[in-house]
Order: C-alpha cells, then structure tokens, then sequence
C-alpha cells in the first residue's frame, strides 16, 4: 500500500474542491532537492489527479517568468514560469495565479509545477506520474482510481 488514502477520480466534485495536502511534497530537478514543504494546497476536479499547488518561498529553484497565459474558469488566469536548478533549465513547467478568484484566493503565491518536467516529484514518499497530455499538470498516484482525463480522446470531457 502507498500510504495514501484511496479516491476514485470520477468522485471528486466540479466545480472542483480546494484541499490542504496532509502530506509532504518533495520534488527534485537537476539532481537537487527544490521542494521539500508540508505546506501545499491541492486541487480536485472530476476526472482529473489532484494538482499540487506548493508555495513559492518553498521552491529552492530559480523561478523566471516564460511566455503565455492561460484561462481557468475556476480559479482565474494563469501565468507560466521556468525553473532551474542544478545546471537543469526546465522551461515553462510551472504556473501560479497572481489574482485568484476569491473561492481559490489560498492559491496566491503558490507554483503548481508539471511532473514531467521534473526529475522526480513524491507525495508522502510516493513517487508520482503526470497527468496524460501535454496541458494538464495533475500528479497521479497509485492510490488513485477512475479514468484520469488527458489522454487521446478524453480532453473534452
């Protein structure tokens, strides 16, 4: 067993849900250790894995603005961010919302980063696996169930 609770994917509400990780949140690029916080905020929507959301003073990477917005009907618009560390540049593989809307308004000044730009991202010890597809940027878990949107054929669900 992981450690972690069991959800079902397909459970999880929408509009989604804003929860506090009761977990610590480690993730490594370049070889180093960038995060290592108790103190992340996760989001949970249907079909989605949860997107961890860590707070920027927690991220020991250098952290620069990159190119493009984005538009959630949920939580606002989006900014995207590069990080680097260790002699590794991983560009455009975090994004935070510097006015969120007042349900998500916890998020300001949080980084949600996508795994797969990263050497290794752990939830309570568990590695974790990207979110099919190339836009999504939730961290699937093997606690998880359902069907994760993302792939071919399920990103207009």
């Amino acid at each position: 067993m992981t450690g972690l609770p069991a959800e079902n994917v397909q459970d999880y509400p929408r509009p989604p849900a804003l929860e506090r990780v009761p977990q610590r949140v480690e993730i490594r690029l370049g070889g180093q250790k960038i995060v290592d916080t108790s103190e992340a905020w996760r989001v949970c929507e249907t079909h989605h894995a949860p997107t961890y959301y860590i707070p920027g003073d927690a991220i020991g990477a250098e952290i620069t603005q990159a190119r493009g917005r984005s538009f959630c009907e949920w939580k606002g618009v989006a900014r995207y961010w590069s990080l680097a560390a260790g002699g590794t540049v991983a560009p455009r593989c975090a994004w935070d919302y510097p006015t969120p809307t007042k349900r998500f308004s916890a998020l300001k000044d949080h980084f949600a980063i996508y795994a797969h730009a990263m050497d290794e991202c752990r939830v309570g010890g568990v590695p974790v696996t990207p979110q099919p597809g190339d836009f999504y940027g939730g961290w699937v878990t093997p606690n998880l169930t359902g069907i994760v949107k993302g792939g071919p054929g399920t990103e207009g669900w």
